[in-house]
């Protein structure tokens, strides 16, 4: 008999025939998986690469959490759901928007698809900046749907959340927003409700907090992937298909032999060429958490207003430690990008550089370790990797918002055991 199947965005998923959990782990270079594992501290993930699928995908550029988790949640690229950054720049009013309101959204979710059809579905995110979009057109209320973060879990309502009382499901304490603490939180949680409500549908996403931090291999780093690790068993004993992917990966980005930040300052030098206020450049990475990264990635977007762009560019591509200079019409057709929300030009900066606006304008105070960030197209490998076996899947030009066609087309599931009790 043909599983009954639900259309999202002109892509068919089928119906689930056992728990699906998809995790968008924040920032996940593919190397720390491999280093956690070479040493010891991912057995179960170490199996699971060997019995079920591993690949490598890309993700979309800008290689931003905001733009990734809106494609894997959507399963299409930033021109059809229109989230280009964390924020961007309203030329006809002059002001800088964050792009964290469902309004910016241009079509809906898988979450929301799958509810519609009678779907239970839980969604759990690090930071609140997500919520609300991944949410987006979710109902909610007792037994209906849950989305909620872990920087606000003790806030949760049953109306706004469809959960409450979420501190005291998960035994933890509410954790800072700049921790590890802030990504367990959202393992323990996503634990506690599949084995409370057994969900369809559960979409877990962390922050790159460790990631900023510390380099593949480092003990802190090992000790955050041996943590996930510890929770996707526990998933998996439940018979969930579990997919994991990252909305991005992580690059060293300083100086090896002084530590200090590589940055290119795009607005400084545009004002030395340009004049001032004839050019404005955008740093799409910025949301209101910088202490990590002080708003400095390797992509940037640059609007102009009686400047020779051509000429522009070509300066730009001369300086060293830009690795790409696009028009927006070129940018938007190689990245997939919606042009009304992406400046004329359109820089990309090489593995170990940033891309800053001038230096006065960013508190790097912040970075206690030597930064570490993303943005371009060096940080757009990232994991694949389900729990099963994928029939029939293709992997060539795989990317991480195809996590759910995965999970939903292609696992082949095991003979459900009975709820974890």
């Amino acid at each position: 008999m043909e599983r009954r199947k639900v259309e999202v965005n002109g892509r068919e998923y089928d119906w689930p025939d056992a728990p699906i959990v998809v995790v968008c782990i924040d920032g996940s270079e593919p190397d720390y998986m491999d280093r956690a594992i070479s040493m010891g501290h991912m057995p179960w993930l170490a199996e699971a690469r060997q019995t079920g699928t591993d690949c490598v995908a890309d993700c979309v550029v800008p290689t931003f959490t905001n733009p990734n988790n809106l494609s894997i949640a959507t399963g299409r690229p930033p021109s059809v759901h229109g989230i280009a950054g964390n924020f961007f720049w309203n030329p006809e009013t002059g002001e800088e928007v964050m792009m964290n309101d469902p309004a910016f959204l241009r079509c809906g979710t898988i979450f929301a698809a799958f509810q519609e059809a009678g779907a239970q579905v839980t969604v759990i995110t690090a930071k609140d900046k997500l919520r609300r979009q991944l949410g987006y057109e979710m109902r909610f209320g007792k037994g209906v749907g849950i989305c909620f973060s872990s920087e606000k879990a003790d806030q949760a309502t049953l109306a706004e959340n469809g959960i409450e009382d979420v501190l005291d499901l998960v035994g933890m304490p509410i954790p800072d927003v700049y921790s590890a603490e802030l990504s367990e939180f959202v393992f323990a949680a996503g634990v506690e409700l599949m084995r409370r409500d057994r969900p369809d549908i559960m979409y877990l996403s962390t922050t790159d907090y460790i990631q900023h931090k510390h380099a593949p291999g480092a003990e802190v780093a090992n000790n955050f992937y041996a943590m996930m690790d510890g929770y996707w068993a526990q998933l998996d004993a439940m018979g969930c298909v579990i997919v994991l992917t990252a909305d991005h990966g992580m690059n060293a980005k300083h100086d090896p032999a002084s530590g200090e930040p590589k940055v290119v300052y795009l607005q400084s030098l545009l004002d030395g060429w340009a004049g001032e206020g004839k050019t404005r450049v955008i740093l799409p990475i910025t949301d209101p958490y910088v202490v990590h990264h002080g708003a400095l990635g390797s992509y940037a977007t640059v609007y102009m207003r009686g400047v020779d762009s051509e000429e522009m560019a070509r300066r730009l591509f001369e300086i060293d430690g830009i690795m790409e200079v696009h028009s927006k019409g070129e940018a938007c057709r190689r990245y997939e990008l919606p042009p009304d929300r992406v400046g004329d030009l359109v820089v990309i900066g090489e593995c170990d550089v940033t891309l800053g606006t001038s230096a006065e304008r960013h508190d790097l105070t912040g970075l206690t370790e030597p930064l570490r960030s993303h943005g371009g197209v060096t940080e757009q490998k990232v994991p694949l990797i389900m729990n099963r076996v994928a029939a029939g899947l293709k992997t060539e030009g795989l990317r991480n918002f195809d996590a759910f066609d995965l999970a939903l087309n292609y696992a082949v599931t095991k003979s459900e055991p009975a709820a974890a009790e």
